[in-house]
């Protein structure tokens, strides 16, 4: 008995060596220590990779994607800001500033350069002064844009992150936030800014700063080049957050990353999600237009056309694990069909379930379907009318010949 375990033992090995059994590793999500994550396709909004994404968590400096996008959204980017006293007055210490001095002149673009590069807390509330005159407006319209978009179990307090018991996100809430500001391409140019330098201005000297994502960084190793857009966060109840946008191999993916323990484990694990996510998912065609499913006979049918091939009324293209093999639909028949039945005619659907999801297209008839009896008919009409006119022309040709 010990020599077969031993045996079966060398044999799993030599498969797993020759590459036999690769899927298994191609197959297995990373291990993720962070408290909460959510990886998903843009395009499909797909659920890759689900770590307690529902969970409502502080997002720290990831809220200002928000502050960026409803910039952007508002201001013209070269109007020219005058710094207000109460915006850079009450930051408490610890918290990420550009130092900017109060009555010192930026220009929008200048500030969210600040936001989104160097995560600086003064630049945001500058921000939300210029916008709404104030924090406490800037942040109901903060909660205006989450309630038009859907996001329904966020709530934001300030445009920074600082912390709050009532500034509260989710990791699920932060990727469908992510998703609507990557599609606007000026928002993508400030999330992929690896540096910046502000000039000299009316109170300061030039400025220079990098961005606190080194997964932009080409001499990092946690250097992801599909990177397009990202954003860091930490307090310290928040700890370490990031929402990070990429494409690769035809996927649009974002990741969001919140509670992690250690600053380094944030960037890690959201390139291995992305790596994760590239080699195991792809989109398939799993079923064409036209394609048959099944073929049945027909009652009461013509022998020529009792045979009826059922066929699909729609494609079904989806993402889908790359090592899915073909997929069986489950048929179903609106009733047992019986002629005459015409081509394209619904008679029933197609159910393929995949990753746990259904997907469900009409079957139609290929062609048409004769009832036998109606054939019959039709040949004996046909018959009868040749008959009558046989008639016909023989009579008409007894009347030429008496004629004569």
């Amino acid at each position: 008995m010990k020599k077969r375990y031993i045996l079966c033992f060398i044999i799993l090995i030599v498969l797993i060596l020759s590459g036999n059994l690769s899927y298994v590793s191609a197959i297995t999500a990373p291990y993720v220590s962070a408290d909460s994550a959510v990886l998903i396709e843009t395009s499909t909004d797909k659920i890759l990779f689900n770590k307690n994404a529902n969970s409502k968590l502080e997002p720290a400096s990831v809220t200002k994607i928000m502050t960026a996008i409803l910039t952007i959204e508002n201001c013209n980017l070269n109007d020219t800001v005058t710094v207000p006293a109460n915006a850079v007055s009450n930051i408490p210490e610890g918290y990420s500033i550009a130092e900017l001095k109060p009555n010192e002149e930026l220009t929008v673009n200048q500030l969210l350069q600040l936001l989104m590069v160097y995560s600086a807390n003064d630049a945001a509330n500058v921000l939300a002064f210029h916008i709404a005159g104030s924090i406490p407006n800037f942040a109901t319209q903060m909660n205006a844009k989450l309630q038009e978009l859907n996001i329904k179990n966020t709530h934001f307090t300030n445009p920074s992150g600082m912390h709050d018991v009532n500034h509260y996100s989710t990791a699920y809430d932060i990727a469908l936030l992510m998703k609507y500001c990557v599609s606007n391409t000026t928002f993508q140019k400030y999330a992929s800014l690896k540096s910046c330098e502000i000039p000299a201005t009316n109170l300061s000297d030039v400025r220079k700063y990098n961005n606190t994502n080194p997964m932009l960084n080409p001499d990092s190793e946690y250097y992801y080049q599909p990177l397009i857009a990202t954003k860091t966060g930490f307090t310290t109840p928040a700890k370490y957050c990031l929402a990070s946008y990429a494409k690769e191999n035809d996927l649009s993916m974002i990741c969001v990353i919140l509670h992690s323990e250690q600053s380094s484990n944030r960037f890690a694990e959201t390139k291995e999600l992305f790596q994760y996510a590239s080699k195991n998912f792809s989109f398939k065609d799993i079923a064409k237009k036209g394609d048959i499913v099944t073929q049945i006979t027909v009652q009461d049918a013509t022998s020529d056309t009792q045979n009826l091939d059922i066929v699909l009324n729609d494609n079904l293209h989806l993402l889908a694990r790359s090592d899915l093999d073909s997929v069986s639909p489950q048929i179903t028949l609106k009733n047992i069909p019986s002629a005459p039945i015409s081509k394209g005619e619904l008679v029933g659907t197609a159910t393929y379930t995949i990753d746990e999801q259904t997907y469900s297209i009409d079957l139609v008839a290929a062609n048409d379907v004769i009832k036998k009896s109606s054939y019959i008919y039709l040949v004996m009409l046909l018959a009868i009318l040749i008959i009558i006119s046989l008639l016909c022309f023989r009579k008409k040709k007894k009347i030429r010949k008496k004629r004569k």
